[in-house]
């Protein structure tokens, strides 16, 4: 019954995440994650990041279960929560990001809670440290991450009382990021 809820809910998001992403861009709305060489006209953009996050979370809904294993970072060997959301953005947007929660915390574009959008990053003080956990936002207050030993992938609801008292911040991973690298490519130096 929960695979089929898991399921459910996947096709759920998913017509949610094009319903969300058919609409007009919000200003200062990163369009695209894929850095191509060239920035395409806003319509290409906006395709593109459609595209992109629907990637993202066909990608990370299909790990659900994974186990959690720390210092992971495969679908083989399990995941921790940074190895989890770091493979997923490498399948799904080609982007290699760093190691670690607090570290993927300083990438992209600060977004308040009310405007999360599906793919958003997520932040939680887990550990008695700030963003110490990260997870994917789905949509309706819903994220999907590597919990702790003992757990495997799963999609939780923001508003439960544990992680609404944890929320740290989002962030939204922009086109122009140059520390969002395309997997082929070093990460710049600063």
């Amino acid at each position: 019954m929960r695979y089929f809820s898991t399921l459910l809910f996947a096709a759920t998001t998913l017509f949610s995440v094009q319903q969300t992403l058919a609409e007009p861009s919000t200003p200062g709305f990163a369009n695209s994650i894929t850095a191509p060489a060239v920035v395409p006209p806003p319509a290409q953009a906006d395709e593109s990041w459609s595209s992109t996050v629907q990637e993202v979370l066909i990608n990370a809904l299909s790990l659900t279960g994974v186990k959690y294993h720390f210092g992971g970072n495969s679908p083989e060997t399990g995941f921790d929560c940074s190895g989890f959301v770091r493979y997923v953005f490498r399948q799904a947007a080609d982007l290699t990001l760093p190691h670690g929660a607090r570290a993927i915390s300083q990438l992209g574009q600060s977004v308040a809670r009310s405007d999360l959008k599906p793919g958003d990053l997520v932040f939680f003080n887990t550990l008695k440290s700030a963003f110490s956990h990260v997870g994917i936002y789905l949509g309706n207050n819903r994220f999907i991450h590597s919990p702790s030993s003992g757990g495997g992938i799963d999609v939780v609801d923001m508003n439960d009382k544990y992680w609404a008292a944890r929320f740290n911040g989002a962030r939204r991973l922009e086109q122009t990021a140059d520390i969002a690298q395309p997997a082929d490519r070093a990460p710049a130096t600063r």
